[in-house]
């Protein structure tokens, strides 16, 4: 048992002075107490630890790759970077995109998170057909997060289309569920994947409104148990707007709020560009919005309307 004496706590009744700390040999904690006499360190403050609760692991891999925007003028957009993606997310074995996750979530680890909520598309063998165990890029990240020392949210996203209405481009075919029914096997043996260890819990997600048919992802969101976590990529870009209008005539957060019950388990991701109304569903609703500032500060074309 480690003793931690803190000047200041932060718990879920406020900020608390003078406490002890005891973390148990799993890293857990076991009590706080008032009784000040032995310890072990003695720090300032202690915060929760964040949550890292949007990542892509295999990316880590291109950091700075398609980054571009000096040299190529003009030239380097959230579109051109995608397209430097799919060629990386072609080119990663199941050993490959492990060694990747474990740097990663040791580098998380190490600024300060302890989980992960990995946002999981890449789930198919490089040609684009099914592993015998179609959840084995997935028990790849559970592995790597247990290496680490992490715990994680696997979350298998669906993806099924290439744009509102289109079919999926060929650089896509390590991401995709033709169907529903697919999706459902995939989050089955990815909920089996997170069984090997004993900090990791699946989440369901849908890559985008433009990536899945909108019946299916209001079926989707009545299989989901009440305590499941659903994650969605939306709002990210101008023209996933304009597009959104055009094919389902509402803007995407306006569309989910109208068709889905959202609630404290929804979790946008982005939501860059939203009007007052999506801002006062989602308020209303509870549901969380996920930011990462540096994705929309370089490969966005606006800035969150946090204040508001």
């Amino acid at each position: 048992m480690t003793k931690i004496l803190a000047d200041k706590i932060l718990t879920s009744s406020g900020w608390q002075e003078n406490i002890i700390v005891e973390i148990n040999a799993d890293g857990h904690i076991g009590k706080l107490r008032t009784d000040t006499k032995e310890y072990d360190h003695h720090v300032g403050c202690l915060l929760p630890a964040p949550v890292n609760a949007h990542s892509h692991s295999f990316q880590y891999a291109m950091a700075g790759m398609a980054e571009l925007h000096e040299i190529t003028p003009n030239q380097n957009d959230f579109w051109s970077w995608r397209n430097a993606m799919y060629d990386l997310a072609l080119a990663i074995n199941p050993d490959q995109l492990e060694d990747i996750a474990t740097m990663l979530y040791k580098e998380m680890l190490r600024n300060g998170y302890t989980h992960v909520a990995e946002f999981h598309y890449l789930h198919h063998d490089i040609s684009g057909k099914k592993f015998n165990n179609i959840s084995e890029n997935g028990e790849r990240l559970v592995s790597a997060a247990k290496k680490a020392g992490i715990k994680i949210t696997l979350i298998p996203i669906f993806y099924q289309m290439g744009g509102f209405g289109k079919n999926p481009e060929e650089k896509q075919r390590r991401f995709i569920s033709e169907t529903y029914t697919d999706y459902i096997s995939l989050f089955d043996a990815s909920r089996k994947s997170t069984n090997h260890y004993c900090n990791a819990s699946a989440g369901i997600g849908i890559h985008s409104m433009r990536g899945v048919k909108e019946k299916d992802i209001i079926q989707l969101s009545q299989y989901r148990n009440k305590n499941t976590p659903f994650h969605i990529h939306v709002s990210e870009q101008l023209k996933e707007i304009e597009d959104c209008i055009n094919h389902l005539g509402q803007r995407p957060v306006e569309w989910l709020a109208n068709n889905i019950e959202l609630n404290e388990n929804y979790h946008l991701v982005h939501a860059t560009h939203i009007n007052e109304k999506e801002i006062s569903k989602i308020a209303k609703s509870k549901a969380n919005v996920v930011l990462c500032p540096s994705t929309e500060g370089n490969l966005g074309d606006g800035i969150f309307p946090l204040k508001e």
